[in-house]
């Protein structure tokens, strides 16, 4: 598959604040803080136009309180990666109610991914569910700064990113492990950048 992958749009950071205030909404009970991370999140970087949004909850004991509170909405919950990922809890936002587009709800961890769910045009947006407490929160954050913040390494990640887009994938997780790399590496500048920053 090729990935859809568009030039900065500002109605991005427009379609993050109506997503925002739906689920501050959907979980106001959490007194979540949601931010906006990825590509999508930084002026002038190509992206897939899929908003990533990172919704931070107060404690690890709050993450499964979150799945019932977005149940029979546009939402489709992976359990399916609480395995590898425990501190998170992930869900991807549909532009159509799963069921309407013959979809399940929720993708367990025997569950296989449906061919379907690999359509990115189908997809609004990906919330990834946090403690604040975690160095995960801290880490999508300080790499979303940094990129704001460097042009030059905006730069090159474009240029990875536009390579990366003219290939072929089975996923959106293989065109992912492609910029690994990168962005583990960057990830760490941007750190050490931060430390710095706040001596």
């Amino acid at each position: 598959m090729i990935l859809p992958f568009e030039p900065y749009n500002p109605q991005w950071n427009e379609q993050f604040e109506r997503i925002k205030r739906e689920l501050a909404l959907r979980l106001k009970e959490l007194q979540p803080q949601i931010e906006h991370i990825g590509s999508t999140s930084v002026e002038g970087l190509a992206a897939k136009p899929i908003i990533d949004l990172m919704v931070g909850v107060h404690n690890e004991e709050e993450l499964d309180r979150v799945p019932a509170l977005l149940a029979g909405q546009n939402y489709v919950y992976y359990p399916k990666y609480n395995i590898d990922m425990p501190y998170r809890r992930y869900f991807v936002l549909l532009h159509d109610a799963p069921g309407a587009l013959a979809l399940p709800e929720v993708i367990d961890v025997k569950d296989e991914i449906p061919e379907k769910m690999h359509d990115h045009n189908l997809r609004l947006a990906h919330i990834h569910v946090i403690p604040t407490t975690s160095e995960n929160w801290t880490r999508h954050l300080v790499f979303r700064d940094y990129l704001r913040t460097h042009p030059s390494v905006k730069a090159a990640y474009q240029a990875l990113k536009e390579q990366l887009a003219q290939q072929q994938w089975e996923s959106g997780n293989d065109y992912n492990e492609g910029k690994d790399e990168f962005i583990q590496r960057e990830e760490q500048n941007a750190l050490h950048w931060y430390k710095e920053k706040n001596k």
